[in-house]
C-alpha cells in the first residue's frame, strides 16, 4: 500500500489572526500550545497560558468556546497547583463517543526534568474546572511524557505523546514521538517510536507531533522540531505521514523533505499546530508563534 497524498495545510502568516495574547510582552511569555475540536457547531479551544522562568513557568490550561473560531469566551480554567506542578505544557482536548469532556494535562513534577500527563473528566467543558486529575501517563525515572495528541475510531484510541529522556539533566531536552493504543483513552499499550529526529536535520534534536489527520488508512502529522538545544521552546513545523497497520494501528511516521514553517520573527519559532474542520467542511489551523518582541501568541488561519 503506498501512502497517500493528502497534504496538511501549513501556516502562510500573512492572513493570521491572533486569538489569544501572552500574558506579558518578553520571550518566556505565552499564550499557546492550542488543541481544538469542534462539537455542536462550536470551535472549542485548549491552551496553556505560559509566565518566564523564575516568575511562574506554565500558570494555566484553558478551554475555550467560539462559534466563529476567531473571538473565545473562555469556559474553564485549570491552574498548576490543581496537579501539583510546577509548570504545564500543551493540553489535549477530546469529546468522547459518549458525549464526555476530558483535557488531558501536561504537568511538571518540581524540581525535576519529569513530565506526566493527567486526565480531568466531565460531562460539560466547564465542568473540567473542577474535575479530579488521575494519572493516565505517568513517565518514570527514566522518561518523562507530555504534550499527547489524540485520534479515535473504530479500532480504538490512539496518542502520539512527546517523550524525554532522563538519564542526563544536559539532555532532556531531546525528545522523540512515542506512539501508544487504548480501549477506553485512559490505560494506555505503548506501541513504539512514531518519529524521531533526523541526523544533521532541522529536526535533529528532537521531534514533537503536534497534529493528525486521518484518511482511510493514510495518516499525515505536523510536528516540531529543533536541531539544537539552544532551539528549545522555538521550534519550526514540518510534516510526516505514515499509513495504517493491518491490526488498525498506526506505524512509524516518515518526514517530508522540505524546510519547516517559522514565525518571521526571530527566533522563528512556529509550533504545536493544531487543526479542525468547520461543520461546513472549511478548515482551520491554529497555532503558537513567535511575535517581534519575542512573546509567543496564539494564531488561526483558514486553511488552503
Amino acid at each position: 500500500m503506498s501512502i497517500g497524498t493528502q497534504a496538511l495545510p501549513l501556516p502562510r502568516w500573512e492572513d493570521a489572526t491572533v486569538v489569544v495574547e501572552p500574558p506579558g510582552d518578553e520571550p518566556g511569555a505565552w499564550a499557546g500550545a492550542p488543541s481544538s475540536i469542534v462539537a455542536d457547531g462550536d470551535v472549542y479551544l485548549a491552551y496553556r497560558l505560559r509566565l518566564p522562568i523564575g516568575e511562574g513557568r506554565g500558570i494555566s490550561n484553558v478551554v475555550a468556546r467560539s462559534t466563529d473560531g476567531l473571538t473565545f469566551t473562555v469556559v474553564a480554567e485549570v491552574s498548576k497547583d490543581t496537579f501539583g506542578a510546577e509548570s504545564l505544557e500543551r493540553p489535549a482536548l477530546v469529546r468522547t463517543p459518549e458525549g464526555r469532556w476530558r483535557l488531558y494535562v501536561s504537568a511538571a513534577t518540581p524540581g525535576t526534568k519529569h513530565w506526566r500527563v493527567d486526565l480531568l473528566e466531565a460531562a460539560t467543558p466547564e465542568g473540567l474546572a473542577t474535575a479530579t486529575p488521575r494519572t493516565v501517563l505517568a513517565g518514570d525515572d527514566t522518561i518523562g511524557v507530555k504534550d499527547p495528541v489524540l485520534h479515535h475510531d473504530e479500532h480504538g484510541w490512539h496518542l502520539w505523546a512527546s517523550v524525554h529522556p532522563l538519564e542526563s539533566w544536559d539532555d532532556a531536552d531531546r525528545m522523540t514521538t512515542e506512539y501508544a493504543t487504548s480501549p477506553d483513552g485512559i490505560h494506555w499499550t505503548w506501541r513504539g517510536t512514531a518519529l524521531a529526529g533526523r541526523p544533521g536535520r532541522w529536526d535533529a534534536r528532537g521531534v514533537r507531533i503536534s497534529s493528525v489527520s486521518v484518511d482511510g488508512d493514510t495518516i499525515v502529522a505536523a510536528y516540531d522540531g529543533r536541531a539544537t538545544a539552544g532551539e528549545n521552546w522555538e521550534e519550526r513545523t514540518g510534516t510526516a505521514r505514515g499509513l495504517r497497520l493491518p491490526d488498525g494501528s498506526f506505524g512509524e511516521l516518515t518526514a517530508e523533505d522540505g524546510e519547516p514553517v517559522g514565525s518571521p520573527h526571530a527566533p522563528n519559532g512556529l509550533r504545536y499546530l493544531s487543526l479542525v474542520t468547520h461543520d461546513d467542511g472549511r478548515r482551520r489551523i491554529y497555532y503558537e508563534a513567535t511575535r517581534e518582541d519575542g512573546a509567543h501568541d496564539l494564531r488561526t488561519e483558514l486553511a488552503w
